[in-house]
């Protein structure tokens, strides 16, 4: 990789949860995709985990904003003043002087035109010279070590904040795939809706990612139960405060829908699978990754349902970073775009 204090290349996993740079094959920046910017001058007053702890929690003259929603750039100056400060980060830590920048982004599969445009502009924006993209699933699959390159087929679902991602890939192209909005964030936003619904409590948005964290399962009978979660919050009726234990199994009943939406689309795409590849997935089996991956039981539901053996990667939560980092080495990759 050509590096030099003029030239900076950058590897950036913008996701809607959170955000990843890479530089020189080391993790740099690891921070949720927020920002908090003061209403009077529009200028960030703190982003990543310090605007997070600002999040539902700020005053009249601060806003906190998430500028990604479903994977794809929903506030674009938001968008661009969170890279921006999130390269600040990494100057200051290595001490060098504006450097040119070079840039991978991943996007999901499923963007348009126009949303990758507004990925390269942010980029561009916040300092970039040059901007290459690089689709989720094929990022994710170089990130968990897969042949991508190879003539046979493999098969990844990428959970993330946002998306999901389900691709079949050969020969270094994306052979089938779908991208469906049901993923991380919802599965927040009913963990939310249940405990309105069931016990009368409004939990705002980072208790519910706690509890999906701590006790999010996909299926009600676990090699390894967890615990009940007590969850304190106030009551819809009175605004008294309640306590209500949560268990795995009430998680795993409120998720089941956006899973069965999730199982839906990885069978719509092996049935746009060629023959051939449909049997190399077969005896591989289908990885998954993302932080959807990490909901206890997932691939046990998914394999029962498939019928085909379900791989949860090896720190699924970085599979994406470190496959846009491996793109940012190889610059003759041919899934690369500009």
């Amino acid at each position: 990789m050509a590096f030099s204090f003029f030239t900076q290349e950058l590897a950036i996993d913008l996701g809607t949860a959170n955000t990843v740079i890479f530089m020189n094959d080391k993790k740099v920046v690891d921070e949720p995709s927020i920002v908090a910017i003061d209403k009077i001058t529009g200028k960030p007053v703190a982003v990543g985990t310090r605007a997070k702890e600002m999040h539902e929690r700020t005053s009249p003259n601060i806003k906190t904003v998430r500028p990604l929603k479903d994977g794809v750039i929903a506030d674009f100056d938001a968008s661009e003043q969170m890279i921006r400060e999130f390269i600040k980060m990494i100057n200051y830590k290595k001490s060098i002087f504006a450097p040119s920048l070079r840039m991978v982004v991943c996007i999901p599969s499923g963007s348009t035109e126009v949303e990758k445009r507004a990925v390269r502009d942010a980029s561009e924006h916040s300092g970039a010279r040059d901007v290459q993209m690089i689709f989720e699933p094929m990022a994710a699959a170089l990130g968990i070590g897969l042949e991508v390159l190879a003539p046979n087929g493999t098969m990844i679902v990428d959970i993330g904040g946002g998306t999901t991602e389900i691709a079949v890939i050969s020969l270094g192209g994306i052979v089938a795939d779908e991208s469906i909005k049901t993923a991380g964030d919802v599965f927040t936003e009913e963990i939310q809706q249940y405990l309105r619904q069931q016990y009368n409590i409004r939990v705002g948005e980072i208790t519910a990612e706690q509890i999906k964290i701590r006790i999010g399962a996909a299926i009600s009978e676990l090699d390894e139960p967890v615990d009940p979660y007590i969850v304190t919050g106030p009551n819809l009726m009175t605004t008294l405060p309640v306590e209500a234990p949560v268990a795995y199994q009430e998680i795993a009943h409120c998720l089941d829908k956006s899973i069965a939406k999730i199982e839906a689309s990885v069978l719509s795409v092996l049935e746009k699978t060629p023959p051939e590849l449909y049997s190399d997935i077969v005896k591989k089996g289908i990885f998954l990754t993302g932080g959807g991956a990490l909901l206890r039981g997932l691939d046990q539901r998914l394999a029962k349902k498939i019928n085909i053996p379900f791989h949860v990667a090896e720190d699924p939560l970085r599979a994406v970073a470190r496959g846009t980092c491996m793109a940012l080495k190889n610059q003759s990759f041919p899934f690369l775009m500009r």
